[in-house]
């Protein structure tokens, strides 16, 4: 049995209501933010589907050098602080480095590690030692069991509020593939509640030459088939116009197909839970 992630807002885990975490893959500016952010809360107060809003101050880990990385972190949490104000909803984001944790922290209601970094037992520690709830994304490079070293080196510092999100393995070049036992594998060696992070898993990193490329038609088959396999939680890059987006949008989602697909998805958790 998985254990409960809590906030004073959310919780994630065993037998509970599917979570979302979603948002821009960057703050690209505060008013496509703020615009996002209030689309998604109304969505989500309509549907009762709890709501984290995710979006990166700053993306350290892009393909090319003239790649969009955001504000950065002291612009970005900023912009981050206000919307959390004027919208009242719970925010998630990534630290890259132990000297952004603390002022991140501030700001924060959940610390997420970005999957390149989730071995980087500093990081870990500094992040676990704010007694924030920490979301580690799984290493494209890790199997499912090796989180568990990863959910031990934050459970090292007392704080056991650990949520694991699974979003694909490395397979070949500039390829992802999902393995969906690793749902149930981290459920059960790591004692986490796992997300599904389905827009990441459709990403072909690199695949674009000096960016990333992705399949983002594929994201919504995926995300059902993680609920259906026991996932707390989905996890989608959204934006008004993807197209456009300043980084990740060829695997991130229009904001006008959310409705259906949380619906579908909020309804194939119910099921699970009273199979």
């Amino acid at each position: 049995m998985n254990n409960i992630v809590k906030t004073d807002k959310i919780s994630i885990g065993n037998k509970l209501p599917l979570v979302l975490i979603s948002g821009p893959c960057v703050i690209e500016n505060y008013e496509i933010t703020f615009e996002i952010a209030a689309y998604l809360k109304d969505l989500t107060q309509k549907l009762d589907i709890p709501f984290i809003f995710k979006a990166s101050y700053d993306k350290a880990n892009r393909t090319s050098i003239q790649s969009f990385r955001g504000p950065g972190i002291n612009d970005g949490l900023k912009i981050l602080e206000r919307i959390k104000s004027e919208l009242d909803i719970s925010i998630i984001s990534d630290v890259h480095q132990t000297g952004e944790v603390e002022a991140a922290s501030d700001v924060l209601d959940f610390i997420q590690i970005p999957a390149f970094l989730c071995r980087q037992t500093d990081l870990l520690l500094a992040a676990a030692k704010t007694g924030k709830p920490i979301n580690v994304k799984k290493g494209q490079f890790l199997s499912p069991w090796d989180m568990t070293n990863v959910v031990n080196k934050i459970k090292s510092c007392g704080n056991n509020n650990i949520s694991i999100t699974e979003r694909g393995a490395m397979f070949g070049y500039n390829n992802l593939v999902v393995d969906f036992r690793s749902i149930k594998i981290m459920h059960d060696n790591a004692g986490c509640p796992v997300i599904f992070d389905a827009t990441h898993s459709v990403q072909l990193p690199g695949g674009a030459g000096t960016s990333s490329g992705g399949r983002r038609e594929f994201a919504p088959i995926l995300a059902s088939a993680a609920v259906a396999a026991g996932a707390d939680g989905v996890f989608f890059e959204v934006h008004p116009d993807p197209d456009k987006a300043l980084c990740d949008g060829p695997n991130s989602l229009p904001l006008d197909t959310m409705a259906p697909l949380l619906t579908k998805l909020k309804a194939l958790r119910d099921f699970t839970l009273n199979d």
